[in-house]
């Protein structure tokens, strides 16, 4: 007596069907995860006041590139880590050489490319010489003798009489400061992180509905 068993439905492409279906669900949910948290770091930062341009630099990845994986990741990092990794901690900041850290009034104005100013730059842009002022009590000044022009800032006299001359503070000088914190990147983080899971199910359910 010979007997056929036949397994009906085929196991094997069952099985394959369901690791085909559980790639696309896991690549699925770590590039939706990738995505919320970019945006969501990208919120914190203009909702903290840095503006757009230092948000434009969070940027994600999804690995690997092209084809569905169980093994999928996203990447979020920033073009900026410098700065923002600054904001997220709050660091004291120290001069490099242990003398004064030079911060710019709004008669400064703003450096090259719209970054902060320098006592060096603004000299050679201005044309004017700073001048060291000691205070025993706050902190002490970098002033130049100039007139403040429609902008509020510090520029040239042209009088040849000395009317309307001032002497302006340009910088604060400080031997150190502390950066508030503005940023809480881990938080937005651990959200996305542990959102997976769920979206697993949730696209593999999609999947198998599809």
């Amino acid at each position: 007596m010979k007997l056929k068993l036949d397994v009906m439905p085929d196991l094997v492409a069952m099985m394959a069907a369901e690791i085909r279906a559980g790639e696309k669900a896991v690549t699925a949910a770590t590039r939706e995860a990738g995505t919320s948290l970019k945006a969501a770091w990208r919120a914190q930062i203009t909702g903290a006041g840095l503006g757009a341009r230092l948000a434009r630099t969070i940027r994600s990845e999804q690995f690997p590139k092209g084809r569905p994986s169980l093994n999928a990741a996203a990447l979020v990092w920033s073009k900026a880590p410098v700065i923002v990794g600054a904001h997220n901690t709050g660091p004291l900041i120290r001069s490099r050489n242990g003398f004064w850290l030079a911060i710019p009034t709004p008669a400064a104005g703003r450096g090259f490319r719209g970054g902060r100013i320098t006592p060096g730059e603004w000299e050679r842009r201005s044309g004017l010489r700073l001048r060291f002022v000691y205070r025993r009590s706050g902190p002490s000044l970098l002033v130049a003798e100039g007139r403040l022009n429609a902008r509020g800032r510090a520029v040239a006299s042209r009088s040849k009489t000395g009317r309307g001359v001032a002497t302006v503070p340009i910088f604060l000088l400080v031997p150190q400061v502390q950066l508030p914190k503005r940023l809480d990147l881990a938080r937005d983080a651990g959200r996305a992180h542990h959102a997976v899971p769920g979206l697993i199910v949730a696209n593999w359910a999609d999947g198998r509905i599809r």
